[in-house]
Order: structure tokens, then C-alpha cells, then sequence
């Protein structure tokens, strides 16, 4: 309330007037204002700051109503375009490519692809190293290649190597040789059917060679180059000096010490 509106608003009565009162100023004046003005200028500032930097992010994360950057979300799931990074475990129930484009997984280490069942527990796992894949269990594929240029290797350091089809087992090398090795004992079996090797040339290295009574003199053993192969009851294979007949015998020692 000002003075005037105070003097008209009082009284008259007949007290003397006092000329000289004070008048107190209403409001903030002084170094009060300026800081308020200085606060209101820095929080203006910082609205357009953060405005601008959502605009941005939004603009370099490419978000849209149907996601962000190459991911988009659809009625079937999670579509991803392009390369993508996962710092943490990916959980997913399957994973899909674009058609006629390849699905690749890079890590600058090892990649590993876990599968559990309802318990949690751990059913199955692949590891792509260095070296090539790493099954934990067993492996159902129809076809397993090699990089064009590049060796297929299948090895079971510690364990046995089965490669069973209900339908048969087809391995073949168009440009190259196909090897089978292993540490102990190698079987190839046929239930009902036959194993059948057909090759220009089969080739048996390190067969032993049997002893057999001979009328023969020594001087002709000793320039023998002519074998016979001998197939033991037990299935052995072993080598015999080729004669007039069959010089495999089912006592030889062979047969009898393996």
C-alpha cells in the first residue's frame, strides 16, 4: 500500500502530519536482482543444452516409433540390420539371417553358444576358437565343409570319434586325400551291408610278414618280391611269400601271437 493510498484510506483526525516520513522500497534491488537474473540466464542455457543433446542422440541412435538404430521390433520379435555388439550374454530362442544373406557371429576371442533345457542345466555347447569348432556332445548335421581351399578336420583328442546315419556315412575329398588315423584301434563295420574300397590302387603299409614251412631254397626267400595277403581267422592282416600256391597258413605267427 503506498503512502497516499495509506493517508486517504486512515482517518482525518487532527494530529499533526509528519512531512518527512520514510518511504521503504517492495522488491528485490540491488546485487539480490542481478543474481537472480544470472540464475534464470544459466538455467535457460541449460534447457536448450539438454534440448539440443536429446535432439541429437535421438538423431544419432536413429530412434523411431519402431526402435533404435538397426534394431527394430516387430509382431514376430527383434529384427537386427547390420553389424551389431553385445557386452553382455544374448538370450534368445532362435536366430535368423535375411534371406539369401550369411548370419556371422565375430568376437575378438572365442565364440560360445550354450544350450540348456528347462532345468537350466547345460545339454549342449559350441566353441569357435582358433583351432575351429568345439562340441561338447554330440553333433546332428547333414553336411559339414570346409572353407574353400582349407583342410576339414575331425578330432576327438581325449574321446572316440562316431560317425553313425541311419541312412549311411558319405566322406569324400574332390581335391584331395582323405586320411583316417587314430592312437589305438580303428573299426569300420557294416551290420547289413558290405564295406566296399574301390580305388585304382589300395595301398597297406606296415603289414607284418608271416613265417611258413617252405620246400623252397633260402637263396630264392631272400631275393622274394612277390607277396601274398593273408588274412588271419581273427581277421588280421599279415604278408606271406608269394609260391606255386597259397602260402597262407592259419598257424603262422601271426595268427598265433596277435
Amino acid at each position: 500500500m503506498t503512502r497516499e493510498q495509506y493517508i486517504l484510506a486512515t482517518p482525518q483526525n487532527n494530529l499533526p502530519r509528519t512531512e518527512n516520513a520514510q518511504l521503504y522500497p517492495v522488491g528485490i534491488y540491488g546485487w539480490r536482482k542481478r543474481c537472480l537474473y544470472l540464475f534464470v540466464l544459466l538455467l535457460l542455457v541449460t534447457m536448450i543444452v539438454n534440448l539440443a543433446m536429446t535432439i541429437w542422440i535421438l538423431k544419432v541412435m536413429n530412434f523411431t516409433v519402431d526402435g533404435m538404430g538397426n534394431l527394430r521390433v516387430t509382431k514376430k520379435g527383434i529384427r537386427l540390420e547390420g553389424i551389431s555388439e553385445f557386452l553382455l550374454p544374448l538370450y534368445v530362442k532362435e536366430i535368423h539371417s535375411r534371406k539369401d544373406s550369411p548370419l556371422v557371429l565375430q568376437s575378438d576371442r572365442n565364440v560360445t553358444v550354450n544350450a540348456r533345457n528347462h532345468r537350466g542345466q547345460l545339454t549342449g555347447q559350441l566353441t569357435v576358437g582358433t583351432e575351429g569348432a568345439v562340441f561338447g556332445h554330440s553333433v546332428e548335421t547333414p553336411h559339414i565343409r570346409a572353407e574353400p581351399s582349407q583342410d576339414l578336420r575331425l578330432e576327438s583328442p581325449t574321446r572316440s570319434l562316431i560317425m553313425e546315419a541311419p541312412r549311411g556315412v558319405q566322406v569324400s575329398a574332390a581335391a584331395g586325400d582323405f586320411k583316417a588315423t587314430c592312437r589305438k584301434q580303428m573299426h569300420l563295420q557294416s551290420t547289413e551291408g558290405e564295406i566296399f574300397l574301390n580305388a585304382d590302387t589300395i595301398r597297406l603299409g606296415n603289414l607284418p610278414t608271416g613265417s611258413f614251412s617252405s620246400s623252397l631254397p633260402s637263396s630264392s626267400s631272400s631275393r622274394q618280391t612277390v607277396y601274398e595277403l593273408c588274412v588271419c581267422p581273427n581277421g588280421k592282416l599279415y604278408l606271406s611269400p608269394a609260391g606255386l600256391s597259397s602260402t597262407c597258413q592259419a598257424r603262422s605267427n601271426i595268427c598265433l601271437w596277435s
